[in-house]
């Protein structure tokens, strides 16, 4: 797998940190050539810097939702990497709370992130893509796209849009050598959902809980297999199928996972006191 990814161009989004980091130093030991970008030019300079070899890193710092930039970036690591292989749609914003609770540029932005960023994204970079040996494109989806999640409604509504869309590109590009795929994890042990815990729903906590080394994994994997999703973990996948099958089973479990999950959560919170209180 490692030598297949030599010298392919890798485009990651949100790739400063979390999933995204971990991601870049996945591909980053197949030897592959990294395009990073993220809004912060600081977190992705000190990110290159610990990718070793750094003439096969290209950093762009730039938000998902300027297309402008996006277009410039991809033609920049044209030109110096030669081909674009394989795009990753990671960048994600989640505003928590009821629709009535969130302020409306708060839901309007996570739309334009999560889901119509990706999709104007793949579009630009699927020229490039029609090139290549490894043409692949994979969305970061979520489990909250596979079942409707109360207290997450539009980010559950815009990871349900990334998955359709996915679904749907794949049919429409069935013959070529593009693949398209996705990667719907659960709760991640990262600054995504801990640094805000207390506003993250006792749901989501009834999920173990995945590492950003996991998904990474899990996403280099799916530019070689043959699976159009893979849920994190596989059972939390069936769970939430069921859930979205048959809602009023998904609502009768809904207490029970709650409450295992507020458990967690309180356990989480212990954990991250506790750490706090040893730093120096």
């Amino acid at each position: 797998m490692a030598q297949s990814l030599k010298g392919r161009t890798v485009v990651i989004t949100g790739a400063s940190m979390g999933v995204g980091a971990a991601t870049a130093k996945a591909f980053g030991k197949g030897e592959a050539n990294l395009v990073l970008i993220a809004r912060g030019r600081n977190g992705l300079e000190a990110l290159a810097e610990t990718l070793g070899n750094r003439e096969r890193v290209l950093i762009a710092p730039l938000d998902v939702t300027d297309a402008a930039g996006f277009d410039k970036a991809l033609k920049d690591a044209a030109e110096r990497f030669g081909s674009i292989d394989i795009l990753i749609n990671n960048a994600g914003f989640h505003a928590r709370g009821t629709v009535e609770s969130v302020e409306p540029e708060d839901l309007g932005r996570m739309v334009d992130v999560n889901l119509k960023a990706p999709i104007l994204l793949t579009r630009m970079a699927l020229p490039y893509l029609r090139s290549s040996k490894l043409p692949a494109v994979i969305n970061v989806a979520s489990l909250a796209g596979r079942a409707p999640i109360p207290g997450s409604a539009t980010y559950s509504a815009t990871k349900f849009g990334l998955r359709a869309f996915g679904f749907a590109l794949a049919e429409e590009l069935r013959g070529s050598p593009v693949r398209i795929a996705c990667v719907s994890p659960g709760p991640v042990d990262t600054g995504f959902i801990m640094d805000d815990i207390d506003t993250v729903t006792d749901l989501t906590f009834s999920q173990p809980l995945s590492t950003a080394e996991e998904v990474a994994s899990v996403i280099v994997e799916l530019v070689f297999n043959r699976k159009p999703e893979q849920s994190m973990p596989a059972f939390s996948g069936l769970l939430t199928t069921a859930s979205y099958l048959f809602p009023a089973a998904g609502r009768a479990l809904r207490p029970m996972l709650e409450r295992k999950g507020k458990k967690v959560k309180a356990r989480l919170k212990q954990e991250q006191q506790g750490r706090r209180q040893i730093k120096p």
